[in-house]
C-alpha cells in the first residue's frame, strides 16, 4: 500500500498559495506529477515497499520543494513516516513544533557536528536512551543550499536537540547539483547513511537502490548535464 509523500504534498500546498507561477529550470518539460521526472523517464513503477523503524522530518527552505532535483521526496517515497514543512525564521509551523514534541519520537538533527556544541553531538541514534527505550528516531533534515541549511540550523526550536553528523568517506555520487565542497552528500545519500547507523538496514538498501534509479533517470532526461547548468 502506498503512503503519503509529505514533500509532494507540501509542494502542492505551496503552489496553491503562490501568487505567481513558479518556473524552474526545465519548466517546459512534461513531467510525471509524482516523481517529477520527464514522463518518458518516470520511475514510479520502481518505488519500493519496505518497512522502516525510522521517521524523517524535512525542514525545507522556501522554494526547495519545487525543485525536480530535490531528493527529499525520494526519501519520502521510501520511508512511510515522513513529514515536510517550510522553514520560517520567526513563525515556525505549529504542526512541525508539535511533531518535534511528540512523545513517540526521538528527534535528531542531521548536520555536521563542527557547528554544534560537543555535548549535543552523537555518533549513532542508538546512543540515545529514548531510542533504546523504544522511541522512533526522527531524523530532521535541513533541506536547502548549504548557506540556507546553516541558517536553518540556528533555529531556536532545534537548539537543544542532539546532532548526528555524517563523515562521508568519498565524494558524493550525486552530480545533479553543485556542492560547496566535494565531500558534501545530497539529502538522499545522507539519509542512507543515517538509516545504516540506526540499523534500519532494509530501508537503507531500498533507498540506495531507488536513489540510483532516480539518478540514472534524471541524467537520461538531461543529456547535456554539466555542473554549470546544475548550480541552483
Amino acid at each position: 500500500m502506498s503512503h503519503r509523500n509529505s514533500v509532494l504534498s507540501l509542494r502542492t500546498q505551496e503552489l496553491a498559495k503562490a501568487t505567481r507561477v513558479f518556473l524552474a529550470r526545465g519548466s517546459k518539460v512534461k513531467r510525471c506529477e509524482q516523481c517529477l521526472l520527464p514522463q518518458a523517464e518516470c520511475i514510479c513503477a520502481s518505488k519500493p515497499s519496505v518497512v522502516s523503524n525510522s521517521a524523517f522530518c524535512f525542514i525545507m527552505y522556501t522554494g526547495e520543494c519545487y525543485k525536480p532535483s530535490n531528493t527529499g521526496r525520494i526519501i519520502a517515497d521510501v520511508i512511510a513516516d515522513n513529514h515536510a514543512y517550510v522553514w520560517d525564521r520567526t513563525r515556525p509551523d505549529d504542526a512541525m513544533l508539535a511533531l518535534l514534541n511528540d512523545a513517540r519520537y526521538a528527534p535528531i538533527v542531521v548536520f555536521p557536528q563542527q557547528y554544534a556544541e560537543a555535548e549535543r553531538c552523537i555518533n549513532s541514534p542508538l546512543e540515545l536512551n529514548a531510542v533504546q527505550n523504544g522511541k522512533i528516531p526522527l531524523f530532521i533534515m535541513l533541506d536547502g543550499t548549504w548557506r540556507e541549511a546553516k541558517k536553518m540550523f540556528k533555529s531556536s526550536y532545534l537548539a537543544k536537540l542532539p546532532v548526528l553528523g555524517i563523515q562521508p568517506q568519498q565524494a558524493s555520487a550525486y552530480q545533479l547539483r553543485e556542492a560547496a565542497h566535494l565531500h558534501q552528500l545530497c539529502t538522499a545519500e545522507v539519509a542512507i547513511e543515517v538509516l545504516k547507523l540506526a540499523n534500519d538496514t532494509a530501508a537503507a538498501v531500498a533507498l540506495a537502490e531507488y536513489f540510483a534509479v532516480f539518478r540514472r533517470a534524471y541524467i537520461v532526461g538531461k543529456p547535456h548535464l554539466n555542473f554549470t547548468e546544475l548550480a541552483e
